[in-house]
Formats: C-alpha cells, sequence, structure tokens
C-alpha cells in the first residue's frame, strides 16, 4: 500500500511541474444579428412629417395665374428638420430659388442642432397652408416659408418671395412691423421668447454670413421674419 500512495505521489508531482499551460477557457460567442431598436418618434433619426410633398406638387400646385415659367423653372424644394414646440423633432419643406438651397440646407442644419424652435415648415402649395385663403396667400399664418408668388406688403411690386428669393421664420414671433401696422394678426415680438429672432442670435449670424439680409436691420419697418438674398448672377430688376 505505501508503495502504491509512492508511486501515486511521484505521478502528481510530474504532472504539476509540467511546461504545458493550462488550457485556456473558450471566449463566450456573443455574435448575432444586430437587432435595431425603433427611435421613438420626434427624434432627429425618426422626426415627425409634417411636410413630405413631391416637388412638382410642392411648387405647382394652385399656382397663382400669371407667375413666369422663367421664375417655377427656378425653384427647388428642400426638405429639413427643426425641432417644434413641442420638444419634437420634425420633418418640414420649404421652397427656394435653386441657387439659395445650399445656404437654406446649412441654417437648417443650425437651427436643428441649435435647438431653436420652429412652428412650422411647410410649402405655400401644403393644403394646410391652402386652407387659409385662395392660394395660401394669408396673412394670417405662423408657417416658415420661402416662395409665395405674390406682391410686397402695401405694394403692387412682387416680393422677393415671388422669385423664391426669401425665408419667413416664424412670423407671430418676428412680426412685420410698420407704424401701427403689426401682422400676422396676434403677433408680438418679445425677444425674450423661444423661437424669437435677435440681431445677436447665431441665425441671424447665420444667415448674415452667407450674404442674406436680414429685415429686423431695416430703418423704415421692422420685418423681423424675413431674410432675403439675390442669388448670385441674378438681379433684382
Amino acid at each position: 500500500m505505501r508503495i502504491l500512495l509512492s508511486a501515486l505521489f511521484a505521478v502528481l508531482l510530474v504532472s504539476s511541474c509540467s511546461d504545458e499551460p493550462p488550457r485556456q477557457e473558450e471566449p463566450a460567442d456573443f455574435s448575432g444579428p444586430v437587432i435595431d431598436i425603433p427611435q421613438e418618434p420626434g427624434t432627429p433619426g425618426n422626426p415627425i412629417i409634417d411636410s413630405n410633398m413631391a416637388a412638382e406638387a410642392a411648387i405647382l400646385t394652385n399656382l397663382p395665374e400669371g407667375c413666369p415659367q422663367e421664375i417655377s423653372s427656378r425653384l427647388t424644394v428642400v426638405t429639413v428638420s427643426y425641432y417644434g414646440f413641442d420638444d419634437k423633432a420634425h420633418q418640414g419643406q420649404i421652397v427656394v430659388d435653386r441657387d439659395l438651397a445650399a445656404d437654406v440646407t446649412q441654417i437648417f442644419e443650425l437651427i436643428l442642432e441649435s435647438g431653436f424652435p420652429v412652428h412650422t415648415v411647410l410649402p405655400i402649395a401644403h393644403a394646410e397652408i391652402q386652407a387659409k385663403a385662395p392660394y395660401g396667400l394669408s396673412p394670417d399664418t405662423d408657417n416658415s416659408s420661402g416662395f409665395a408668388f405674390r406682391p410686397q406688403a402695401g405694394s403692387a411690386k412682387l416680393s422677393m418671395h415671388a422669385r423664391g428669393w426669401a425665408v419667413d421664420l416664424n412670423p407671430r414671433l418676428n412680426p412685420y412691423i410698420k407704424g401701427e401696422t403689426m401682422l400676422p394678426p396676434r403677433s408680438a415680438y418679445d425677444p425674450s421668447m423661444p423661437g424669437t429672432l435677435t440681431a445677436d442670435h447665431p441665425v441671424v449670424l447665420k444667415f448674415k454670413e452667407l450674404g442674406w439680409e436680414w429685415g429686423g436691420d431695416w430703418t423704415s419697418l421692422k420685418d423681423y421674419m424675413h431674410f432675403e438674398k439675390v442669388p448670385p448672377g441674378m438681379s433684382k430688376d
């Protein structure tokens, strides 16, 4: 018995002194299909769709008579994202001259990144705007927009909007003011309110950096919502 135990002890001693490394455990395999978890509606990756019109419909639907083809043929639809006053991300569309589309894209990228709230961004041809008045040309709206074939307020001269050379943002917070006239109805200008534009606001500064003129800088009247730019190679006349 003693001899047997001695032999067993010797075998164990040799095994413990072996140079063979201990066997490593195989790592667990967690590979498999990646499952996309749907984002909550109202996030930048899954915005609430306010407008998703086809380009032809957004530009030509209910277009007023007399709009020259030389204007309508230059228009394009820019799809933009922004936060609404509900703190959720939305998708809208704005119609502008094709040579201003890149500017508008940059500006709305800043609007989204900064969280500047916007009520809606709908083409003038959108059913919600058309319901306001013939051709949708009602001053009583808080919609941010670009192209609208119409004259200037209080004038027979065509507006810069009539060529797609102007953009209005949050009209009720950034009204047109001339003397006792304030448009749209029920608007107010209070720089402390979110969505209001001021001379030092990043959105205003971005427009100016890109060569746009702001109606808030005008002296004979104030048009705080309004930005305009003549595209390169074009003329107002």
